[in-house]
């Protein structure tokens, strides 16, 4: 940790003594915030994570196009292993919130799918769940996983691709979490971009409903607002096979997760079965409304 906060003293972007104090949050990053005489920065301390298919320098393009196209706060310095952002003096959304915010964060997707491909410059890369699924799959069967299971959610993980309707490719954020939500009271910031990159937008959609616990009417709010329209049963389907594929998703990133991280306090593996039982109930209420 010294070593570290001393690197992070030490850059030559600060103006004049700067003090570091440790943020919260975050399973698999280290972040602080950093104070100096021009005001708050965050300090977010990186390293490429090839089993996640998070490189660094994809995170840094996807969030300057974030910035450039007014989504994110300014990296005012990155080097490998450390990028340094404004601090966005807001509030981190509970889920409460997101919930009761439904249209508002539908019209900010929207823009944010409409506006981000035109920011976002040098070699385009793609995030397509079903794929990730099934190389954490892979990953978990040269580790030893039980093969039963693997075999069950590589079964499960094809179902719900077949489902997926035809959307137009945007840039998505892909990690919609309350927490990567801030409202500084005039309007709303997405932080995080390490898992952004190019995709269809059902993903975020799906993403953002099942981190943040909604119903199915609250799912079906959000489809209208964002599209514009009563959505039809196709897009229903779609939307629910998708965020019990974003749960799948969540689960296997745990058990990957296991093997490479130690953040003090994160139990992997119990996430990962958290994640499993919430993934079961959505599989079971998706064949009931919608069959085999």
């Amino acid at each position: 940790m010294l070593d570290i906060e001393g690197r992070i003293a030490a850059l030559p972007i600060w103006s004049g003594p700067v003090t570091l104090a440790p943020l919260p949050g975050g399973i698999s990053n280290l972040s602080f915030a950093a104070t100096d005489q021009r005001g708050k920065f965050v300090v977010r301390v990186t390293r490429d994570f090839p089993f996640h298919h998070v490189f660094r320098d994809r995170e840094l393009m996807s969030a300057r196009a974030a910035h450039a196209a007014g989504f994110a706060p300014e990296v005012v310095h990155a080097e490998p292993g450390l990028m340094v952002s404004r601090f966005i003096d807001g509030r981190t959304l509970p889920v409460a919130d997101v919930q009761a915010s439904i249209p508002r964060i539908a019209e900010f997707l929207g823009r944010f799918h409409r506006d981000m491909p035109a920011q976002l410059s040098g070699p385009g890369f793609i995030f397509w769940v079903f794929h990730v699924n099934r190389d954490y799959l892979r990953q978990l069967r040269d580790s030893g996983h039980p093969a039963a299971e693997l075999d069950r959610w590589l079964a499960t993980n094809a179902e719900l691709e077949a489902a997926q309707v035809p959307l137009p490719i945007t840039v998505g954020h892909h990690d919609l979490l309350a927490g990567n939500l801030i409202d500084d009271g005039r309007r709303l910031w997405l932080i995080d971009y390490e898992y952004a990159g190019l995709g269809t937008a059902m993903f975020d959609l799906a993403n953002l409903s099942s981190n943040n616990n909604f119903t199915p009417a609250q799912s079906r709010k959000l489809l209208a607002a964002y599209f514009g329209r009563d959505p039809d049963e196709q897009l229903l389907r779609s939307h629910a096979a998708m965020e019990a594929a974003s749960l799948l998703r969540e689960a296997l990133w745990s058990f990957v997760s296991v093997n490479h991280l130690d953040r003090p306090g994160v139990d992997y593996a119990a996430y990962g079965r958290e994640n499993i039982v919430k993934l079961d109930a959505a599989l079971a209420a998706w064949h009931e409304r919608f069959g085999q």
